[in-house]
């Protein structure tokens, strides 16, 4: 049988690298980690981790012990936040979202999921993919609404995320433009006909993007500003500071001094999904919210993007 505390010890190791400083986070001494991973090590008849004068590195065998240390870790958070609900008065969902698709699709959902369900108690936690997914993983969320660019899904089928990805909508990519601008009365634009202008960001996967694309289609990216709130970066557009790319759900409301055209194809989105644990037994509340989001996404969302 594993020992679920060398497993611990092992992932600390994994994740900083070396003894010394997996023994710091653990508040053990060096030499009291190096006994755990050699008691794994005799336990299981193989090594888990290579040692040199650079630190250590997972062997194979160590890399799975460590997916697996991931796993449980996650199970046993999951489980306390199960057992905190047995005792609270309500029944609790949390849900992850980023800001912008919350604004497109929450709204009608929840003011549904409200009405269907009002012993529930909702909690909305504002998060970025890369937090949100870990969050749902590990068991702080039931579910998180999330996206990703064009690419590879955050989570593949038969992977070993811990998560299920449900896709809901794409939210294609459009330039946004200052009035007066020489290609503002295009009716779409490729993004190389831009390659000399400045470029205002409305969030950093915005910015990844683009310099992937920049990249390939051979020009330097030009950054006049960099944003956080795509309704901010159109603000900057229209006082001419320079253009930007935005989704769909956050060109409105339509601002003043400013021309929204979209891009050429194959254009460029944003995917939407929801993202749930996978391997454990559904919350009714999950699935019925899940339901519902997929349902305002078939039909366009609330009406109201931003």
């Amino acid at each position: 049988m594993i020992d679920v505390r060398r497993l611990g010890v092992l992932r600390a190791v994994a994740e900083h690298g070396s003894f010394n400083r997996a023994a710091t986070a653990l508040r053990l001494t060096p030499s009291a980690v190096s006994q755990q991973v050699a008691a794994l090590e005799r336990g299981l008849g193989t090594a888990v981790v290579e040692r040199s004068t650079r630190g250590v590195r997972l062997t194979e065998a160590g890399q799975l012990l460590v997916e697996a240390a991931t796993a449980v870790a996650a199970e046993l958070r999951h489980a306390q936040e199960q057992i905190g609900r047995l005792g609270a008065a309500r029944p609790r969902l949390t849900l992850a979202t980023f800001t912008s698709g919350g604004r497109h699709l929450l709204p009608a959902a929840l003011t549904r999921f409200a009405a269907d369900h009002p012993e529930v108690e909702l909690r909305i936690l504002e998060r970025e993919p890369e937090d949100s997914l870990p969050m749902v993983r590990e068991g702080v969320a039931d579910l998180a609404l999330a996206y990703h660019f064009d690419g590879p899904l955050p989570v593949l089928p038969g992977d070993r995320s811990g998560l299920d990805w449900t896709p809901l909508m794409d939210d294609p990519l459009s330039v946004v433009l200052p009035d007066g601008h020489r290609l503002a009365g295009r009716e779409a634009l490729d993004l190389a006909e831009l390659a000399e202008e400045r470029w205002v960001l409305g969030c950093l996967k915005t910015e990844t993007f683009l310099r992937r694309y920049a990249a390939v289609a051979g020009f330097e990216l030009r950054v006049a500003g960099s944003t956080t709130d795509y309704f901010f970066a159109r603000t900057l557009v229209a006082a001419g500071v320079g253009v930007s790319l935005v989704p769909s759900v956050a060109l409105d409301p339509v601002l003043p001094g400013t021309r929204v055209v979209p891009v050429v194809a194959p254009r460029p989105a944003r995917h939407f999904g929801i993202a749930v644990a996978r391997g454990r037994r559904p919350s009714p509340y999950a699935e019925s919210l899940a339901a519902l989001l997929r349902e305002g996404a078939a039909a366009g969302g609330r009406g109201v993007r931003g």
